[in-house]
């Protein structure tokens, strides 16, 4: 575990911050981008975990920030130095978690019959907040892997994790005794 006795360094004065193998790179690289989305969405999920989720959500979205710190760690070392440097990653089991969860959320709940707008508990809508910051760190995470290799299952557990931050969301509304808002096409 690391241990941060100085907060700030100095180091990033230039606009460069180091990887995991302490190689400095640009700010505005799309490495960092990727896995700075990531902090991004974990704090989002932060702030849905401080609304007041119901119960059933807590310890998976503790979990789901968790293992966006695997991810980060993924990221921050490049697949080509991981050989030597082995790191916390996402791995198939974290999916197969998502999945799961997804699968008995889903099970108490009504099939959709429309379109959903973000909204009804604050905890609903912050996870749609959630949501949406999920599928832009998925699209950082997919810049990055068109120019350099990327951990095989990060792609994979940011899609299914878009998802289960949707079904979470409804999920949250649905215990909470309130319904999702729903898209009227003739507004």
């Amino acid at each position: 575990m690391p241990r941060l006795t100085r907060i700030y360094t100095r180091t990033g004065d230039d606009g460069t911050t180091g990887l995991g193998t302490g190689t400095r790179v640009p700010k505005t690289s799309q490495r960092i981008c990727a896995y700075g989305t990531l902090d991004e969405l974990n704090s989002q999920l932060g702030v849905a975990l401080a609304s007041g989720l119901v119960a059933d959500l807590l310890a998976p979205m503790r979990r789901v920030q968790n293992e966006l710190f695997h991810a980060g760690s993924d990221l921050c070392v490049p697949e080509a130095d991981k050989a030597t440097m082995p790191v916390p990653k996402i791995e198939q089991r974290h999916i197969d978690g998502l999945e799961a969860l997804i699968d008995r959320l889903n099970e108490s709940m009504p099939a959709l019959e429309n379109f959903i707008l973000p909204g009804g508990t604050l905890g609903a809508a912050q996870l749609h907040v959630a949501r949406t910051v999920c599928r832009r760190a998925e699209r950082e995470v997919l810049l990055l892997a068109e120019r350099e290799p990327v951990g095989e299952h990060i792609v994979a557990y940011l899609n299914r994790l878009s998802d289960a931050l949707f079904v979470c969301a409804r999920y949250q509304n649905a215990k909470s005794g309130v319904a999702d808002p729903t898209w009227d096409s003739r507004a």
